[in-house]
C-alpha cells in the first residue's frame, strides 16, 4: 500500500480506465500506419525517403499527425481539423450573441457541439481535397503511385476515408475523456509525439555516426537543454498568483458559517498549452493547403515557401498567435466580471479594493500575469527553429524535442497525473506524491 503504483493496480476503476485508454491509443497508432485505399505505399515511401527527404512542411504536418501524414494513412489529418473548428466556434460565440445565448440554455451546449462536428466535416473535406492534389503531384515524380487508375474515383475514396478517419479520432478522444483517464484529444496528440521519439533519436544517432553532423557536443548540449526546459515548463505551469478574498460569516441557528481566509488562484499560464495548440492549428491549415496544392499553382507555391515553418514570417505569426490565444482563452475561461459577480453575491470582498472596482482589479492582475506567461510559451515554442539554425539539427528531430512537443508532453503528463491522483485519493490510497500537490490544468 505504500507504493502508489501498487495502489493504481489495486483500484479496479482506475485500472479499467487506464486499460481502456491504452487500448484506444493502440487503435490510434494502428490506424496511423494503414494507408488510404488506392495508394502504393512502397512508391510513396521511396518518394519521401529520396525525393522529398528533409521537407520541413511534411515534417511539420507529420508532427501533429503522429507520422500518419507521410504514410498517407486514414488518420493523416490527425485531430487538427477538430481543433481548428473549435477555435472558429469559440470566436463565433463571441461575435454572435445569439450563439452565446444558445450555449447557455438547457440543451444548447449539445446543439453547439453538433454545429462544431458538422463544421469539422467541412474542414476535413477541404483539407482532404488538397491532399488528393498533392498525391497527384507526387504521381508525376514517381511511377505506379496509384493502384486505382481513375483519379476522380481515387479522390472520392480518399476524401471519404480521410474525413471518416478524423471523425473517428474525434470519437476516440471523446471516449477517452469520458471512460478513460486524461483529456482524450490531448492524449491523441501526446501519443503521436511519444511514438515518434525513438525513431527520431535513432535517426539522429545514425546521422551523427555517418556524417558527423550535428557535432556530438551539440547533441549533448541539446539534450541537456531539453532536460532544463522540461524543468522550467513544470515550474512555470505550477506558478500562480493568489488573490485573497474575505467572506462575511453567517449565523445559522447556533452555528457560524463562512470561509474567513480564502483566495482565488490565478495561474501564471491559466490556459496551459492550449494557445500553442490553437496557434499551430491555425497555421497548419493554410500551410497544408498551400504546400499540397502549391506544386501545381505558382502563387500557392510562393505562399508555401513564405509560410515555411523555418521562415521568419511563420515564426512571427506563431508568436503573435500564441500571445493572442493566451489572452483570448484566459478571458473565456476566467472572466473577471463573472468572478467579481460571484464574490459579491456570496458576501465576499478583496482586501483594500472597493466592491465596484473588483472587476478592474482582477482584469489588471490577469493582464499582468498572462503577458509574461504567453511570452514564455512563445519563446519555448520557437526553440525548434533556433536549434535548427544554430546546431544544424534535422527538422523532424527538432520538432519532436523542441518547444511545442515539450509543452504538450509536460502539460498532458501533469493533467493525467492529477486525475490519477484524484482517483487514488477518492479510494483512500496514497497519491503519486506524498503531499498531493499536483494540480489539474483544464486542457
Amino acid at each position: 500500500m505504500a507504493n502508489p503504483f501498487t495502489g493504481i493496480l489495486r483500484v479496479k476503476e482506475l485500472r479499467e480506465r487506464i486499460l481502456f485508454t491504452v487500448i484506444l491509443l493502440l487503435i490510434f497508432r494502428l490506424g496511423a500506419i494503414i494507408p488510404v485505399p488506392g495508394i502504393n505505399i512502397q512508391a510513396l515511401t521511396n518518394f519521401f525517403r529520396e525525393t522529398n527527404s528533409g521537407n520541413a512542411v511534411v515534417d511539420y504536418l507529420d508532427f501533429f499527425a503522429g507520422g500518419a501524414f507521410s504514410n498517407f494513412s486514414v488518420f493523416m489529418l490527425g485531430i487538427m481539423p477538430y481543433i481548428s473548428m473549435s477555435i472558429i466556434m469559440q470566436l463565433l460565440l463571441i461575435v454572435f450573441p445569439s450563439l452565446k445565448k444558445l450555449s447557455q440554455e438547457e440543451g444548447g451546449r449539445k446543439k453547439i457541439q453538433s454545429y462544431q462536428r458538422m463544421g469539422t466535416v467541412g474542414v476535413c473535406i477541404i483539407q482532404a481535397f488538397a491532399i488528393t492534389r498533392y498525391a497527384q503531384y507526387i504521381s508525376t515524380q514517381v511511377d505506379n503511385l496509384f493502384t486505382i487508375n481513375n483519379f476522380v474515383f481515387f479522390s472520392m475514396v480518399a476524401i471519404l476515408t480521410v474525413t471518416t478517419g478524423t471523425m473517428f479520432l474525434m470519437w476516440l478522444g471523446e471516449q477517452i475523456t469520458r471512460r478513460g483517464i486524461g483529456n482524450g484529444i490531448s492524449l491523441l496528440i501526446y501519443a503521436g509525439i511519444v511514438a515518434r521519439l525513438p525513431q527520431a533519436i535513432w535517426e539522429l544517432i545514425q546521422r551523427v555516426v555517418s556524417t558527423g553532423r550535428p557535432h556530438p557536443v551539440f547533441v549533448i548540449l541539446v539534450f541537456v537543454l531539453f532536460i532544463v526546459i522540461v524543468g522550467l515548463v513544470v515550474f512555470e505551469q505550477q506558478g500562480q498568483r493568489k488573490i485573497p478574498v474575505n467572506y462575511a460569516k453567517r449565523v445559522v441557528g447556533r452555528r457560524m458559517y463562512g470561509i474567513p481566509n480564502a483566495f482565488i488562484p490565478f495561474k501564471i499560464n491559466p490556459s496551459g498549452v492550449i494557445p500553442v495548440i490553437f496557434a499551430s492549428s491555425i497555421l497548419t491549415f493554410p500551410v497544408q493547403i498551400a504546400s499540397t496544392i502549391g506544386p501545381n499553382v505558382v502563387w500557392l507555391r510562393q505562399i508555401s515557401e513564405i509560410l515555411a515553418p523555418r521562415g521568419w514570417l511563420y515564426n512571427i505569426l506563431y508568436v503573435f498567435l500564441i500571445v493572442f490565444f493566451a489572452y483570448f482563452y484566459t478571458q473565456v475561461s476566467l472572466n473577471p466580471i463573472e468572478i467579481a459577480k460571484n464574490i459579491r453575491e456570496n458576501g465576499g470582498s478583496v482586501p483594500g479594493i472597493r466592491s465596484d472596482r473588483i472587476e478592474e482589479y482582477l482584469t489588471k492582475i490577469l493582464n499582468r500575469i498572462v503577458l509574461p506567461g504567453s511570452i514564455y510559451l512563445a519563446v519555448i515554442a520557437i526553440i525548434p527553429t533556433i536549434i535548427q539554425y544554430l546546431f544544424d539539427f534535422p527538422a523532424n528531430i527538432s520538432y519532436l524535442m523542441g518547444g511545442t512537443s515539450l509543452l504538450i508532453l509536460v502539460g498532458v503528463d501533469l493533467d493525467t497525473m492529477s486525475q490519477v491522483e484524484s482517483l487514488l485519493k477518492m479510494h483512500h490510497h496514497d497519491g503519486l506524491t506524498r503531499k498531493g500537490r499536483l494540480r489539474g490544468r483544464n486542457l
